[in-house]
């Protein structure tokens, strides 16, 4: 397999993408041109970005195999979006083997084939849903949320809830606190047990596409 572009490897991570101690790997590319997109790098010029095959990742990040071992984490694929990059999941894991935990930080705005594949690797999910209302989804994104609403139904029916977080974001100018709301007792009415609620704080004078996020 080739290597693919990355746009950031970061060890250390602890309660902020999965169980114990993580590192995330953030793949380049994505589907969606969010408004205050909070990885731009993400849907720029891969050209100077680091790359790796699976083994290489794999050889660059077992340095920490005994605090994931210690704590139960492991690897998380964020992005960009991980999804595009199932093969590369699928090969990784036979690399690390079960006793490391993969997550995946997506917003299912791929093909079902590609959720189907990586839920075959990955233990663990982390849902970016935006906003249940197509219509604010759209204005936000760029992109209809029918495939990715299908997709989180099929990963809860077919991957179990316990192993499916969903963040719902407040999104300033673009849905409101009764809106996410609404969007929160969907999720609870589809069976999501674990929602996470956070805000987008967006700088005076910021462009579109730097956006950061606050709990």
């Amino acid at each position: 397999m080739n290597a693919v572009p990355f746009i950031g490897v970061s060890r250390h991570r602890i309660g902020i993408d999965g169980v114990g101690v993580t590192t995330l790997a953030a793949f380049h590319g994505c589907p969606l041109h969010c408004r205050y997109c909070l990885n731009p790098t993400c849907l720029g010029t891969p050209d100077h970005l680091l790359r790796y095959t699976p083994e290489s990742l794999f050889e660059h990040t077992r340095v920490d195999n005994l605090y994931f071992l210690a704590t139960g984490g492991g690897i998380c694929f964020g992005g960009g979006e991980p999804l595009l990059r199932t093969a590369f999941l699928v090969r990784f894991r036979a690399l690390c083997g079960t006793s490391w935990r993969l997550t995946a930080e997506s917003s299912l705005a791929v093909p079902r084939a590609n959720v189907v594949k990586a839920a075959g690797v990955i233990d663990d999910f982390i849902v970016d849903i935006k906003d249940t209302n197509p219509s604010i989804y759209k204005a936000y994104t760029g992109r209809s949320n029918r495939g990715a609403m299908a997709n989180l139904r099929w990963l809860l029916q077919n991957k179990g809830a316990d192993h499916v977080t969903v963040r719902v974001p407040l999104i300033p100018q673009y849905n409101t606190d009764d809106d996410r709301d609404r969007s929160v007792a969907k999720l609870k009415e589809w069976g999501v047990k674990h929602i996470d609620r956070f805000d987008y704080v967006v700088r005076q004078s910021q462009p579109a596409g730097e956006g950061e996020t606050k709990k």
